[in-house]
């Protein structure tokens, strides 16, 4: 496809494509689920009769044109029927996270006035019941997994196929409806990270996610045979862009694992082509296979050691942009029969032609270890409020400091005070409710206002440094990215999150929170004993661990950019205790306020510190933590 010849997306809507895929190839398959063990298979025809019926339903519930819907739970095919129904009805689909707090679900549904939610289970039917008194538009609550709930009698609770059933007769209104939809329709809602505070509602409309869509596929292909595994919260916009938007305007078929704990066993069953995840997920299969590689036999611990290196070097020669030599690419041969094929095998991804990671910067080892083993992993930038992509890498121009160039069809600009600037057919309608806060986003040309700093290197590829309010400055007036730092900090497989500190101070610090899994096989490994993350987190072994990591860190940079102190947390951070939003950003004065004394102690002379911290679970119980830090320097 070509972008002269290409179908311009904008003039259709998300439920006109449903309609048009079920049309023309209605037997294939569109969406599958593992339950019980067993793949189910959706085809187009099954995927537009359930969001017909389920449309149906709705409208006889009252429900239409500027409803907004609330879905909440996990990935499965329902989700999709239900967002698709709502949208053909000319409603919003609003999806909130599965372990979203019940006060900040409270808090959405107040101010969207939703009368209806459709809540995969009990777990989230029990927590919408639990705030119902809150909630007075709230009229039904539709669940569509029964277990937990057959015994159960509270006004307006209904199943999804009793909702599906009412609104059979219904189902072949779904094209008519359709064909009152416009492009510019209001269509999605996709709640922002909110590391400020709560989280703002961005207001996309069915022109915003095609184009997005479209512009995207001109430069990273995706193919009607293509599959993809959707294990991502739905909620985010990230998933949206594939599961939904991207499925549906180029017609590739979308996975469902059978549960959160199977998804690395149900990539290797599908072997998708196309892949996105978060870096954190990217970091940690590298982590895992480096874990693995310490239990396994010797001879797969000699070829793993005598091979990598020779992947490395191969994909560095790539970066660069050089061909690799005769005797390189030999040795690479070698390497990929003895080592990277079975690898890329038993991690799922033999087949796998588009891969990309967003939201924060992937490490440079990370990106090696994947292209040495030919995954062509491409870094991506963008916003909730563009629908989520604004840049890409492209294919053969990989770098570790960029997030590459524009997509088609968006210009970016560096304002006068270095915050990133885009326009694009993607950029949102606006928060909803909340005008204030969308004049502060939008310029008065459309211009979305990122709030990231950043600039364009001699390559013509976006440098993001930093939020544009979070950039600080040592009491020289040294200026530094705390969220660079982190991220560098984070390449370490051992260290899980991390808040450098330092602004108005002498020098960096740092507080880490340790990725127990990995940490837990590293002690193992070394005949460590623990019990609790606590236990673990507290371990001279551990701290010199991590010390000799950050050691290593500093070594290649600035003096003043060098992380001088820091203390191992003895809890993740967590965003049920609201230090991190729920795509796991910190959320900065939360943490401030919370670890004041830590934060103190670190710039002290202090060696340990006896912390106490409240811990807030899912059902709003409280426990409170407390134990010994200790405070080290690094040399």
């Amino acid at each position: 496809m070509t972008m002269g010849d290409a179908p311009k997306p904008y003039d259709d809507t998300l439920p006109g494509l449903l309609l048009r895929r079920a049309r023309a190839h209605g037997a294939k398959t569109a969406l599958r689920e593992k339950q019980w063990g067993v793949w189910q298979r959706f085809s187009w025809s099954d995927y537009l009769a359930a969001a017909a019926e389920f449309a149906g339903g709705l409208k006889k519930y009252g429900l239409g044109r500027g409803d907004i819907i609330i879905l909440i739970g996990d990935n499965r095919p329902e989700w999709l029927f239900a967002e698709l129904a709502i949208q053909a009805l000319g409603g919003i689909a609003l999806g909130l996270y599965q372990d979203a707090p019940a006060e900040e679900i409270a808090h959405i549904f107040q101010l969207s006035e939703a009368r209806l939610v459709v809540a995969e289970d009990q777990e989230q039917v029990d927590k919408i019941l639990g705030i119902r008194p809150e909630l007075p538009h709230l009229a039904h609550i539709v669940y569509h997994d029964p277990k937990g709930l057959a015994g159960l009698d509270e006004p307006g609770l209904v199943s999804f196929e009793a909702v599906r059933e009412l609104g059979r007769d219904q189902a072949g209104q779904f094209e008519a409806w359709t064909r009152e939809l416009s492009p510019d329709d209001p269509c999605l809602i996709a709640t922002t990270s909110g590391t400020t505070g709560r989280p703002k509602l961005a207001l996309l409309s069915h022109k915003n996610l095609l184009a997005m869509a479209h512009n995207l596929g001109l430069v990273d292909a995706k193919r009607e045979t293509d599959e993809f595994i959707s294990f991502l919260p739905l909620a985010w916009m990230g998933e949206q862009m594939m599961a939904a938007a991207s499925a549906l305007l180029f017609g590739f078929t979308v996975n469902f694992p059978e549960d959160p704990d199977t998804v690395q066993e149900n990539i290797r069953e599908i072997g998708p082509h196309v892949i996105f995840s978060p870096p954190r997920v990217w970091e940690n299969l590298a982590a895992r296979v480096r874990v693995k590689i310490m239990e396994t036999t010797p001879l797969k611990r000699f070829l793993y050691e005598k091979f990598l290196p020779i992947g490395i070097r191969y994909a560095d020669a790539r970066f660069a942009g050089r061909k690799p030599g005769l005797t390189l690419r030999l040795a690479y041969f070698l390497a990929w029969a003895c080592l990277f094929r079975a690898l890329k095998d038993r991690l799922g991804f033999s087949n796998v032609r588009s891969a990309s990671t967003g939201g924060a910067a992937l490490g440079p080892d990370a990106f090696r270890f994947f292209h040495a083993m030919g995954v062509n992993l491409k870094q991506i930038y963008g916003q909730t409020e563009i629908a989520g992509i604004s840049c890409i890498h492209r294919d053969g121009a990989v770098d570790f400091t960029s997030v590459g160039q524009p997509i088609p069809d968006t210009e970016l600009t560096i304002a006068a005070d270095g915050e990133i600037l885009s326009k694009s057919p993607s950029v949102f309608l606006g928060y909803y409710k909340n005008p204030e806060a969308t004049a502060e986003t939008l310029t008065d040309d459309g211009r979305l206002r990122s709030g990231d700093a950043g600039y364009f290197d001699e390559a013509g590829r976006l440098v993001v440094i930093d939020r544009v309010k979070d950039v600080m400055a040592l009491e020289g007036g040294f200026k530094f990215s705390p969220q660079f730092m982190e991220n560098k900090l984070k390449f370490s497989p051992y260290v899980k999150e991390a808040v450098v500190l330092g602004h108005g101070r002498g020098h960096l610090a740092a507080i880490v929170c340790i990725d127990a899994e990995i940490v837990g096989r590293w002690a193992e490994s070394r005949g460590l004993t623990y019990t609790t993350y606590q236990d673990l987190a507290a371990k001279a072994e551990v701290y010199a661990l991590v010390r000799d990591e950050i050691a290593g860190l500093n070594a290649a940079l600035a003096p003043e950019m060098r992380v001088k102190r820091f203390a191992l947390l003895f809890k993740e951070l967590d965003a049920d205790d609201g230090e991190l939003t729920r795509t796991r950003k910190v959320r900065r004065a939360v943490v401030g306020q919370r670890y004041a004394g830590l934060i103190e102690a670190l710039y002290a002379d202090a060696c340990t510190l006896h912390l106490r911290a409240e811990i807030k679970y899912q059902d709003g119980s409280v426990r409170e933590m407390c134990g010994e830090l200790r405070l080290e320097d690094v040399a």
